[in-house]
Formats: C-alpha cells, structure tokens, sequence
C-alpha cells in the first residue's frame, strides 16, 4: 500500500496525514472483496525496513493501527471479515499487540473474507525462519534433507493455512516487490498502477481486478 508519504507531500501536509486517508482506502478495498466474494485479501501494512523509519512516524502509524482495528472490529463483524496476521508481531508495541490479538478473537468465526495483515514482515525473514526451523528438525534426526520439497517448505511459511496469491497490485507506480511474499507470488499476476494508496479505491481495485481476468495464466506450461 506505498504511496502515503507522496500523497502527504502534494497537499502540504505531513507524511502521517497520508497514512491515516489510507485507512479510508484499507475499508474500500475490503468492503470491495466482499462485494465480489473474494476470499483472502492480504496487505502490506508495515515491513521490517519500516522500523528504520523516523521514532515519530512509527509511533504514530501504530496508533494509527490500534485506532483502526479498535473502530473497524464492528464492521468486521458486519462484513463477516476474519482478520489474521502474518510477520514478527512480537516486535510490535504491547497495545498493538493486545488490540490485534482481540480483534482477531472476536472475528474468528466470521468466514466471508479473511483480512490478513503484514505488519513487521519481511519475506526475507520469513524465508530464512522456515530454513533453520527444517535445518533443526534435519539435525535432531526428525527430518531427512531428500524430504524438503516445496509443499514441506510453504507448509512451515506464516502463509500456510492461505492460498497463494493470485494478483499482487502495487500503487504508486513503483516497479518491485519491496520484499514481500518472495516464495507466494512465483505465479502471481503482477498488477502496478500510478495511483497512490489513498486514492485507491473500489474503482481502481476493479479495473486491477480487469486487467488480470484478460491474463492468460500459464503457469510455465504453453
């Protein structure tokens, strides 16, 4: 979801005025998923290389996140929305880390849609979490190195329980994946459009959502 910070500038204001019109986007795209019965949606909210950004701005975005989960849990629950997390979340501030965890308490049944947050992410990361946790079963002897395949490696990815994504859309024009789901997006349609985060919004979602059904998806083969 990038964006925010140039959105912020263009009207003189302060990069985290562009995060919180963002949120305005967040709901649109959500609400836009139940419209059309698409069950997973995931978004990059906040990666490990975010933490390098200034203490103010962070500070503010994870209240910004705390804020938003605690207005939007009932229109979760209306939309039949579960909300799920994938990343370092223990690294988060303890209110963010409370909200999150009753936030998805209370939506865990709701099965329309599955919102699954990034926050603290890094595929990187996640890659390299999945490698020393099978390198220490194949040292205990519980694991032999022949039986690693591809469905043994993303069945121990924060992905697991989730479809790999189809469409990966990437606002602000810019052209890469910045470090996110490096292993899932193998065969996912890439989508990327000039408009910046807050401005994204069931409209543009759909003309993504076009332009992927005009791909022809080949999966390697002819």
């Amino acid at each position: 979801m990038d964006g925010n910070g140039r959105w912020a500038r263009k009207r003189g204001l302060s990069r985290v005025e562009g995060h919180r019109n963002g949120v305005d986007s967040v709901r649109s795209t959500v609400v836009a998923c139940g419209k059309l019965k698409i069950p997973f949606l995931t978004l990059y909210a906040f990666s490990m290389e975010n933490w390098v950004r200034p203490k103010e701005e962070v500070s503010t975005l994870m209240k910004y996140l705390v804020q938003f989960l605690k207005q939007e849990t009932p229109e979760l629950m209306k939309h039949g929305v579960r909300l799920r997390t994938i990343g370092r979340t223990d690294l988060l501030p303890a209110d963010a880390q409370a909200q999150l965890a009753q936030t998805i308490e209370t939506t865990r049944e709701n099965n329309a849609l599955t919102l699954i947050l990034a926050l603290s992410y890094s595929s990187r990361e996640e890659i390299t979490s999945t490698l020393r946790t099978l390198a220490a079963q194949v040292q205990a002897g519980k694991l032999s190195p022949e039986a690693i395949d591809e469905k043994l490696i993303s069945e121990n990815l924060y992905t697991r329980e989730y479809p790999d994504p189809d469409i990966l859309i990437r606002t602000s024009g810019e052209m890469r994946v910045s470090n996110f789901l490096l292993w899932q997006i193998s065969y996912s349609e890439i989508y990327v459009t000039s408009t910046l985060w807050p401005d994204f919004r069931e409209e543009q979602f759909c003309e993504a959502l076009e332009e992927y059904a005009r791909r022809d998806r080949r999966f390697g083969k002819v």
